[in-house]
């Protein structure tokens, strides 16, 4: 390796450093907040907590809707994730296994439903589950984040296509139809491809606020989310407890990810290889 590739590492591991350094600021201001009071929030804002104060986070647990914002963003997180998945690797096993003008035509109308921003739609979509009484439901989340199944199904179509077609022609001469091949030849050779797009729509309905905040209103119906934004007051936030309770909102979603990340890379590597 001569000097020239040195140096370009070098920069580049400098650059990364810094990058990550700047981005790594906010969640430092947030986590040693949430450990200081007012008093010491205000005269040392970045800087070290002189003791460890767990009062914040004492006073965020006995919060009585804490506990139900958290139980709703489980709810509206796993079951808008698992019919993402279903639906988006249904239409890909479909679009792969059946090539006509008909599949075409509906990968066609997939790009275009794809481009088209939400807040575009937001507005039909709304009146749509108002007509159908989904408005201020979890339900109606639930419903709605099951239009990220396009996003799912873009992602898995491209790892289903390098599918060799052998095994599902040996399936279907062993009897198997096309659900039974699906579910016990499809599903476990696409895992990895999954495992990536589950982590990305979890993340993506566990930090999401557009949609809540458009279609929720009563206050036990929101999410985490919300309840931060509802526990930042107009006149008068107590931050330290603010930051408390943004800490325990994020600290799942971190564990998830530290715990998943391994999958996104190799994931999407997989899907780009064939074979």
């Amino acid at each position: 390796m001569n000097r020239d590739s040195l140096a370009r590492k070098a920069v580049r591991s400098i650059l990364v450093l810094a990058l990550a350094c700047v981005c790594a600021v906010p969640l430092y201001y947030v986590l040693v907040s949430a450990f200081k009071d007012k008093v010491e929030m205000m005269r040392n804002p970045l800087g070290l907590p002189s003791h460890l104060n767990l009062d914040n986070f004492i006073q965020a647990f006995q919060s009585d809707t804490l506990g139900t914002a958290f139980l709703n963003t489980i709810i509206v997180t796993v079951f808008g994730v698992i019919i993402q998945v279903l639906i988006g690797s249904l239409a890909a096993y479909g679009m792969t296994l059946h090539k006509n003008v008909f599949t075409v035509v509906m990968g066609l109308v997939l790009v275009v439903a794809f481009a088209v921003p939400a807040q575009a739609v937001m507005l039909p979509q709304y009146r749509m589950e108002a007509s159908l009484g989904l408005v201020d439901t979890l339900l109606g989340v639930i419903v709605l984040y099951a239009g990220g199944c396009v996003f799912c199904y873009f992602l898995i179509i491209g790892y289903m296509t390098k599918l060799p077609r052998e095994l599902l022609e040996a399936a279907r001469i062993d009897g198997a139809g096309a659900f039974r091949t699906y579910w016990s030849v499809v599903l476990p050779l696409t895992r990895p491809i999954l495992a990536t797009v589950v982590i990305f729509q979890a993340l993506g309905s566990w930090n999401d606020f557009l949609t809540p905040s458009v279609y929720l209103s009563t206050p036990d119906k929101r999410t985490l989310v919300l309840e931060i934004y509802a526990a930042a007051s107009t006149y008068s936030t107590n931050w330290p407890l603010f930051m408390a309770t943004t800490v325990i909102a994020l600290t799942p979603a971190v564990i998830f990810f530290v715990c998943c990340q391994k999958y996104i890379a190799a994931g999407l590597v997989a899907g780009a290889v064939k074979g």
